[in-house]
């Protein structure tokens, strides 16, 4: 049977949508929904104006404009007052420091080198072998003295020139002691002759390799003649990098002045004064006269760069205090043999007394290095000003009574980072009052004290100091932690 019978017949659907006529399209083209009503809405794209209207008409571009121009100009204003803070903020002006403000001097004693031969002979050999240790301890420049004598370059040349090889092998300057040594052309009215000969043995020393030379106020040489003359030599030797120093050692208790027409002498003649922390004495002073001549010290303002020594004889106890105190006062530390090697002391054999001997130097050494190392890699202990703090009596007489010796402090600082140096010469512990040192910052931490034995964070207001101890703590102002 056909499928397709007529337009009704067998497979055929009837699209409901037709008129009685017919006339309707069929159902692939009809509208499956009709829109009701008669107006129908038309979506087209806003124009230009349209947009602006809609955002609230022209006025809102200019608002735009002057919103983003304000925002720049804020930040600009914002960079350059951070600039303009930071330019002319105050802070510590980098001064440069020659070679011998920065270094560290050892003093050799002259009983080390003052032997016969062969004694003598060991005893260099010996100094030669320890010069790197020296050199690992933080010290950059030796004061020799005692080996033989340095003006006649026939006796004693051979054996200060080889020193001076091993030394400047191992990086350490030399510096010559000639103090109390009877000097060519250094009297008023000495011939030309004279004079001449004092310049050859200069010049000799010189050129094979010592950095400068150290006399006494009281030497006949410590007159403006002569330091002229000296002065002239030195500057033959002078390299940009390397200059030749004098030094002159203070013996008594105001250094002569030097005078050029009536006027104080330019500094430049003399490089470093060398002052000594305690008076000379046969017998060990007491801990008053310790502290008191520390004190003195500490309250004296200096007008040249000056170096510090121990000097006098102080009690074995306090020779830690014035290791710390000499590494931190402002100025070039001179520290003497027997603190770098101390003493082994007695002739006794037993294990258990060499071994507290060996454990008392060892820390002694490692108070030493650890004092070097900071004062190397410290700015405010460098070359950081220095201010003294007196403690008053209410604080004094904490925890120790009226007749023991003061407790010391002052301050080295370096921008907002300070150093606090306390020394407690009594017998008996002392405790801060509160009220002491109310500017200062509350907290720090240790960086060195005598027993070596001080570590971490400290409250100033909780601080103990023990009997004969010193201690160096960094302190912080609130927020800064560099």
């Amino acid at each position: 049977m056909p499928l397709n019978v007529g337009d009704t017949g067998y497979g055929s659907v009837a699209d409901p949508g037709l008129s009685a006529s017919g006339a309707a399209g069929s159902s692939e083209t009809a509208a499956l929904l009709e829109l009701a009503g008669e107006d129908e809405q038309e979506w087209r794209p806003m124009s230009k104006e349209a947009l602006e209207e809609s955002a609230g008409g022209p006025g809102w571009r200019k608002l735009r404009c002057y919103l983003v121009a304000l925002f720049w100009l804020a930040w600009a204003a914002t960079l350059a007052t951070a600039v303009a803070v930071i330019v002319t903020s105050s802070r510590p002006a980098a001064t440069p420091l020659v070679w011998w403000q920065q270094s560290l001097f050892l003093q050799l004693q002259p009983d080390l080198l003052n032997e016969t031969p062969p004694e003598g002979l060991r005893a260099l050999d010996a100094l030669c072998d320890r010069l790197p240790y020296f050199k690992s301890l933080g010290i950059s420049a030796l004061i020799l003295r005692g080996l033989l004598d340095p003006f006649n370059a026939t006796e004693s040349g051979p054996h200060i020139r080889r020193l001076l090889g091993q030394s400047d092998r191992a990086g350490l300057k030399m510096v010559l002691d000639v103090c109390g040594v009877q000097l060519f052309g250094t009297r008023e009215g000495e011939n030309e002759e004279a004079s001449n000969a004092t310049q050859d043995a200069l010049r000799f020393w010189l050129g094979q390799g010592v950095a400068g030379f150290l006399i006494c106020d009281t030497d006949a040489a410590y007159t403006e003649k002569s330091l002229m003359l000296w002065r002239s030599v030195l500057e033959e030797f002078n390299k940009e990098d390397e200059q030749r120093i004098v030094v002159v050692k203070q013996t008594r208790e105001l250094i002569p002045p030097l005078r050029v027409s009536g006027r104080r002498l330019n500094i430049t003649l003399v490089d470093v004064v060398l002052r000594s922390v305690l008076p000379d004495s046969p017998r060990p002073l007491s801990a008053h006269q310790v502290a008191g001549a520390i004190e003195t010290h500490l309250q004296m303002a200096a007008d040249t760069w000056l170096g510090w020594t121990v000097g006098g004889k102080a009690p074995y106890d306090l020779r830690r205090l014035l290791l710390v105190l000499l590494m931190t006062l402002p100025g070039t530390p001179v520290v003497q043999y027997d603190q770098v090697e101390p003493a082994q002391g007695g002739n006794g054999s037993d294990s258990s007394d060499l071994t507290e001997k060996f454990k008392l130097k060892h820390s002694i050494v490692a108070l030493f290095s650890s004092l070097s190392h900071n004062r190397a890699r410290e700015e405010a202990l460098l070359s950081g000003s220095f201010t003294f703090l007196p403690f008053n009596d209410s604080s004094n007489a904490t925890l120790s009574s009226p007749s023991s010796p003061p407790t010391l402090a002052f301050l080295r600082s370096w921008g907002c980072v300070h150093f606090l140096v306390l020394l407690n010469a009594a017998s008996e512990p002392h405790s801060l009052d509160p009220a002491w040192g109310v500017s200062l910052p509350e907290a720090g931490v240790f960086v060195a004290s005598t027993a070596m034995d001080r570590l971490g964070a400290v409250a100033l207001h909780t601080l103990v100091l023990r009997p004969r101890e010193a201690v160096v703590v960094k302190l912080f102002e609130p927020g800064n932690y560099s």
